[in-house]
């Protein structure tokens, strides 16, 4: 359901939940709505679905418990899906600006988008130095999807079939 509703909608609610919780230029404002997901929850589940329910019943009678099960088991086999997750869960974090705007004071706890923002202004933009800094600014996502390509790839392939 709430995959329906645009991010903007909650800003307002999410802003007072910060407040009242204290959080309002901390880390943690700026990390913790960023962990879950409806679409990351609804990638794994889809992946959890590929993974036969033989391997729960053949490691139930080889005397694994459902912990052993899932640490030992699920997790390990689930990697692809997981690092999707968290891929596409740290390009939103990286990329994030207007939740970044409301929630710091300070210069130095903002994201990257919100300081190339800064490259504008009333006079004028100086695009050479723009430019160079938005491309100095791709290079850790790019980095670390050629990184985690493989699992990446996987991930998504794996998440779609039955």
């Amino acid at each position: 359901g709430t995959m329906m509703i645009p991010g903007e909608m909650l800003l307002v609610p999410n802003f007072i939940l910060m407040t009242r919780l204290h959080w309002i230029d901390t880390y943690y404002a700026l990390i913790i709505p960023w962990i879950t997901s409806v679409f990351g929850i609804f990638l794994l589940r889809q992946f959890f679905m590929t993974i036969p329910d033989d391997l729960w019943d053949a490691a139930r009678i080889d005397g694994c418990g459902r912990l052993r099960f899932l640490w030992r088991i699920m997790v390990p086999l689930s990697r692809p899906g997981i690092t999707s997750v968290a891929l596409f869960k740290f390009i939103g974090s990286w990329n994030a600006f207007l939740w970044v705007l409301i929630m710091t004071n300070n210069p130095n706890m903002r994201t990257v988008p919100v300081g190339l923002s800064f490259f504008r202004s009333d006079v004028g933009t100086d695009y050479e130095l723009l430019m160079s800094a938005s491309f100095m600014a791709m290079l850790p996502i790019l980095i670390l999807f050629f990184v985690a390509q493989k699992q990446f790839i996987q991930g998504i392939a794996r998440s779609g079939l039955k």
